[in-house]
């Protein structure tokens, strides 16, 4: 794994912040990308005891960084073949996709040979459903989530595609300006990402870490998560690492938030 030249990754059990030893890079542009609209019956599943029978909407993005070594993609979305069905899809969380990633890329005249990374926070359909489309990028996860098992003990990703499996946090691109940072609890290899741009600043954006505002305001940890007190921690260390870094918190599912957000072709720089 290539060692990073900007931050000392964190150590103690409370996971100190990342912590720059030279003044970090900054990434080019921030694209957020529409991947995926849900609605969900039942809010308590994803906070036990509070909200229950409340329904609600929550979106999954994409998010396209431009950096100077190459494109890079943080997490991947829906399978784009569910914009084929109206009617939407799934058990607890009804996901419908209004737009390809392919076509939204196509838009700001991206192919998809052009992304030379890709990660995703974690294993979940609505994170990795384009993997594949991208079968030459190299894919960035932790180790602990690649080697999770899937249902009846299946790989999660194909394996001939090319990863490189993390143990902790990774500077992308050795300069500071992208980072994945290790917080483990809602998988076991859950990781999150921190992007910095010379305009808008440091951005840390959650992954599933905390999936609501609510959930990230009050530490409420879903019933599904695989560790409880491991996703606590990792949400002690995020703000943490905000901060240290004053980085804004751009929480993945928050509908909310996400309504505020500049979607592609427009982006962050």
């Amino acid at each position: 794994m290539k060692v990073s030249t900007a931050i000392a990754l964190a150590l103690s059990a409370f996971a100190t912040p990342a912590v720059a030893q030279t003044a970090p890079g900054t990434a080019e542009r921030l694209y957020v990308i529409e991947c995926g609209q849900g609605q969900v019956p039942d809010l308590s599943r994803w906070s036990p005891g509070v909200n229950v029978g409340k329904k609600t909407e929550y979106v999954t993005n994409c998010y396209l960084i431009k950096h100077a070594q190459g494109y890079m993609l943080w997490e991947t979305g829906l399978n784009d073949e569910l914009v084929n069905v109206p009617e939407g899809r799934g058990e607890f969380t009804r996901w419908r996709l209004a737009r390809t990633l392919a076509s939204q890329l196509d838009e700001i005249k991206v192919k998809p040979a052009d992304v030379k990374l890709v990660a995703a926070s974690h294993t979940h359909p609505d994170h990795i459903g384009n993997v594949e489309l991208f079968p030459q990028a190299m894919l960035l996860m932790q180790k602990a989530e690649y080697e999770w098992p899937g249902a009846n003990n299946a790989p999660r990703f194909k394996p001939s595609h090319p990863v490189t499996k993390l143990e902790g946090d990774y500077d992308v691109f050795g300069d500071g300006s992208v980072t994945l940072l290790s917080t483990p609890g809602h998988t076991p290899g859950h990781q999150s990402i921190l992007v910095r741009l010379a305009r808008t600043g440091p951005i840390l954006i959650s992954g599933d870490a905390a999936h609501f505002r609510e959930n990230w305001d009050y530490r409420r940890v879903p019933s599904f998560n695989v560790d409880v007190q491991k996703t606590l921690t990792s949400m002690d260390r995020i703000a943490a690492i905000l901060a240290h870094t004053r980085a804004q918190l751009w929480i993945h599912h928050d509908k909310a938030q996400a309504d505020t957000q500049k979607k592609s072709p427009a982006y962050y720089d």
